[in-house]
């Protein structure tokens, strides 16, 4: 709306029409909270809240952007993400959430992005799509991630409404007395079926796990891909890998044709029942040589479970960036360049999750544990470098132990200290080392104070030690120490 958006304040709804009637479509959070609810009839609403801010739905333009928000999802999170109208997202994260450190932080990576982007959303992961479903909408918690086989327990405690059943079923089982999906799991099937039809069935198995549920994923239409198409259902590791070479081949000439390169890959293989096997695999830079990418996929084939067989594969690009073209000399001087670590990078990072494979960068910062930062395995150096003749130990602990100290006076090094019950007797001290909070990053650090010591104990052994303030202003520290690194 520009400048001539309402005040955030103000309660706001979507409307639509339903015969002669206009009925509510979508609440904002204020209109939430003063009780409206999308069904509700425009005029009642209206009577309600007087300063109601009403806008039209746009009901093709919601779905052309959740359309576009799950091909967001399938460039960055997983394979298999799809659209579920009206205010829904599909991700089938199998295989997928490992990349991410698990699923607890793909699912943090995604609200945090979400809400930069200023949407709010509840998120859940669960064995089942139905129970994902449910717990996304009537959890407690805006992020739920059910335990795996608790399926039934998640379920249980969820109102009825959690199953996706017409307004007419909800309204007949409420009035039995059913509220709670878990009465209804304990129910006898037969007499309910009976009555409210078999989709009230169908929705109870699909929840728990009884029958499976498949999702068609979105692609978006600028993705590289190539698709592959079994006469008959393969079901072996060997017939997959010898479909992957050529699906890659394919692949790799369409990215060479576009300069591209591959970052990530994702293996989409559709089984005879419909239900769909993915994985995923990622690069450290852009790459398109064939013999790469092919183990880099064949090594996650065993991942996946064929059932009672395959009857179609794609291989897609979700995610390239540009490939310059490399010109070789052709005379023999490729042997002094330096070695590429690229592809053991991506064998190692495909193998572990990209997270944890980085190395040790500088940073800018007076504290020591903030001069050293995860950068990624192939970065360029960072611009800045450690300040020449850094007197700091080779191992910091995270975070800084405490210690029992004896000193003769507050401001002079320890004579002795206890650290994991073990008693140092300090032969050789030299300090102090003054560092001084950094006042900019949080209030708290605007007095702080560490005064730092090298000892050396009667073994030879050398100690970082620290006392938290400078001994004369208490805001400045508890005078507390801390062992906070070991030398070489």
């Amino acid at each position: 709306m520009g400048g001539s958006a309402p005040p955030a304040e103000r309660p706001l709804v979507t409307v639509i029409r339903d015969g002669p009637r206009r009925i509510i479509a979508a609440v904002d959070r204020n209109a939430r909270s003063v009780g409206l609810m999308p069904g509700l009839p425009l005029t009642q609403a209206t009577a309600r809240v007087p300063d109601l801010v009403v806008v039209p739905a746009e009901p093709l333009a919601d779905l052309a952007g959740l359309s576009d928000l799950a091909a967001w999802c399938v460039r960055r999170y997983t394979p298999l993400a799809a659209a579920d109208p009206p205010d829904g997202l599909w991700l089938d994260i199998t295989g997928c959430a490992h990349l991410y450190g698990g699923e607890a932080k793909l699912l943090d990576d995604l609200a945090q992005r979400l809400a930069g982007a200023g949407m709010a959303a509840r998120l859940a992961v669960a064995d089942t799509p139905g129970a994902a479903h449910a717990l996304a909408r009537y959890s407690r918690q805006p992020v739920t991630v059910a335990p795996a086989g608790d399926t039934i327990a998640v379920l249980a405690p969820l109102p009825i409404a959690g199953l996706r059943l017409e307004a007419g079923i909800l309204d007949g089982l409420r009035r039995l007395g059913f509220e709670r999906i878990g009465a209804l799991l304990e129910t006898p099937r037969a007499p309910l079926l009976t009555r409210f039809g078999t989709m009230l069935g169908r929705r109870l198995d699909q929840a728990t796990g009884r029958i499976a549920e498949t999702i068609e994923p979105e692609r978006p239409r600028s993705m590289i891909a190539a698709r592959h198409v079994f006469a008959e259902p393969i079901a072996t590791a060997e017939a997959i890998a010898a479909t992957l070479s050529g699906l890659v081949a394919e692949i790799c000439g369409d990215l060479e044709s576009q300069g591209q390169g591959a970052r990530r890959l994702d293996l989409v293989c559709v089984r005879v029942d419909n239900s769909h096997q993915a994985i995923r695999v990622g690069t450290s830079r852009p790459a398109r040589d064939p013999a790469h990418l092919t183990r880099l996929v064949q090594e996650k084939i065993e991942s996946i479970d064929p059932g009672f067989g395959i009857e179609v594969m794609t291989l897609a690009v979700p995610l390239a960036e540009p490939l310059a073209f490399q010109q070789k000399t052709g005379l023999g001087l490729e042997d002094n360049v330096s070695a590429d670590l690229a592809p053991l990078i991506d064998v190692i990072g495909n193998r572990l999750g990209a997270g944890r494979v980085y190395r040790a960068g500088c940073a800018e910062s007076d504290l020591p544990e903030r001069m050293v930062t995860r950068v990624g395995p192939l970065s360029p150096p960072c611009r800045a470098g450690w300040p020449e003749g850094l007197l700091y130990p080779s191992r910091l602990l995270a975070p800084p132990e405490p210690v029992e100290v004896m000193a003769l006076l507050p401001d002079h090094p320890p004579a002795q200290f206890i650290w994991r019950r073990d008693r140092h007797q300090v032969r050789r001290a030299d300090g102090p080392q003054r560092i001084f909070g950094e006042w900019w990053r949080d209030d708290a650090e605007t007095w702080a104070v560490r005064d730092y010591f090298q000892v050396e104990d009667e073994s030879g052994r050398r100690f970082w030690l620290f006392r938290a303030g400078d001994a004369v202003d208490p805001a400045t520290g508890n005078l507390r120490w801390y062992l906070h690194g070991l030398f070489g």
